[in-house]
């Protein structure tokens, strides 16, 4: 590893000019903060416009032949207002009307949509006098507009071999004949991780409106604890269940190259925030978890079949149904004669029916129940299947609040214990777990 800090800020972190000083300060802070990736400017209070929202907006407008002007003046206004107030003149106008035009002559959604972080790097580029480097150089789709690792590695290696500094705008890359790609939603977290891995940077920090990962959702419990250390495996369980800071992809180059990420708030940067490390660091048993999460509107589909195992084309044709309809399974708890379909009402859509239909028709099961209204809570933590009593905790908590328990299953991972309760107990059962631990 080398003496390297890539540093990702996201758009609430450069929302307006009091934000981009304090980015300023931070990153100066540290000599080692070389390279530093910009997403566009966020929110600046609740009724404000993400940038990226309104660049959609723009490129809607116009490929429905519409006049976008009253949207792109608050777009433009909001980037000149930075400029003056960090007293930076170098042509941003020019930058601006180019862009116009180019969504005025049918440009792409994702050419659009990637303007918001092209522009905030370029501005960020002359606050710190960093050397701005396009990320349509540095990150690579193939021709079916999938991320190429390999070749952004590469490129990423040899394009920066010389330069000391830099600013890289998230979100995009482009496609081999030159189109604009954007990653989804929150992909600047993405472009920090790529780029970290390619310097091979020591640690890749990024830079959000809030200390890190939280035990559980600040909206439930009120003042939840911080977690100052995650592995990656943990995190993606607790993501997996709605806990969003990172962008989920955004693990995945860090984790390859073995690069811790911390996660750290830039309006309070001496908070401790969450360092996420590698799942191979040593385990401490302290019989606690590292945090709480779950999702709502979930359908249990409960089939019993009389000597199911020894019908050896049953799950076979089980699966084949979900396939054919198109619909992911997110557990699948099993007993002795009987399994469980849990889906997201999402997947099923209007689909119930008709697969309830040829379950029966193809697995000729001796029952069929649904359950609508499930939510699902997952408790994480590294070392919980090494310290007895957790489970025991968990479901204590829920009895004492008299809550209904309607599935319980174990990941072999030994990381998570999933249980299924009502829609209408998600938050209090939230709670208890919490408080219980």
């Amino acid at each position: 590893m080398k003496n390297i800090i890539v540093a990702k800020f996201g758009g609430s972190s450069l929302a307006d000019s009091r934000q981009f000083a304090k980015v300023k300060k931070i990153v100066e802070s540290d000599a080692r903060r070389r390279y530093i990736i910009p997403s566009a400017p966020g929110k600046r209070d609740k009724k404000d416009h993400k940038i990226t929202d309104l660049l959609y907006m723009c490129q809607q407008l116009a490929a429905h032949e519409l006049s976008f002007d009253e949207v792109y003046c608050i777009i433009e206004k909001r980037y000149k207002d930075i400029c003056e107030d960090l007293n930076l003149h170098f042509g941003i106008d020019g930058i601006l009307n180019d862009v116009k035009e180019k969504i005025q002559r049918g440009a792409s959604r994702d050419y659009a949509a990637s303007r918001g972080e092209y522009l905030n790097a370029i501005i960020l580029s002359h606050y710190l006098s960093y050397e701005f480097i396009d990320a349509a150089e540095l990150v690579l789709f193939d021709k079916r507009g999938k991320f190429d690792s390999e070749a952004t590695q590469k490129k990423v290696q040899s394009r920066l071999a010389g330069v000391s500094h830099a600013i890289i705008p998230g979100f995009y890359g482009s496609m081999p004949d030159g189109q604009i790609r954007t990653f989804s939603r929150g992909g600047s977290d993405v472009t920090g991780s790529i780029v970290a891995r390619g310097v091979e940077a020591e640690l890749y920090e990024n830079w959000t409106d809030v200390s890190g990962f939280l035990m559980a959702d600040p909206r439930i419990v009120k003042n939840p604890k911080g977690i100052e250390r995650i592995t990656y495996k943990e995190l993606r369980e607790l993501s997996y269940m709605g806990a969003s800071v990172l962008h989920e992809e955004a693990i995945f180059p860090a984790k390859e190259a073995g690069i811790p990420i911390s996660i750290k708030n830039t309006n309070s940067p001496e908070d401790a925030g969450t360092m996420i490390l590698n799942d191979l660091s040593p385990v401490t048993y302290s019989g606690t978890i590292t945090g709480v999460a779950g999702k709502k509107d979930f359908t249990v589909i409960s089939i019993e079949k009389t000597l199911m195992g020894a019908d050896k084309g049953f799950f076979r044709k089980l699966m084949s149904i979900l396939e054919t309809n198109d619909i992911a399974v997110e557990h699948m708890p099993s007993g002795i004669d009987s399994v469980s379909l849990i889906i997201s009402d999402l997947e099923l859509n209007s689909k119930l029916e008709k697969v309830m239909e040829e379950i029966r028709i193809y697995c000729n099961p001796d029952s069929i129940i649904c359950y609508p209204n499930m939510a699902l809570i997952a408790v994480v933590g590294r070392g919980m299947i090494k310290t007895k009593g957790i489970s025991a905790k968990v479901f204590t908590a829920l009895a004492t609040e008299g809550i209904n328990i309607r599935m319980i299953t174990q990941g072999s991972s030994e990381l998570n214990i999933i249980v299924g309760i009502e829609n209408a107990d998600f938050e209090k059962a939230i709670k208890a777990i919490y408080e219980a631990f």
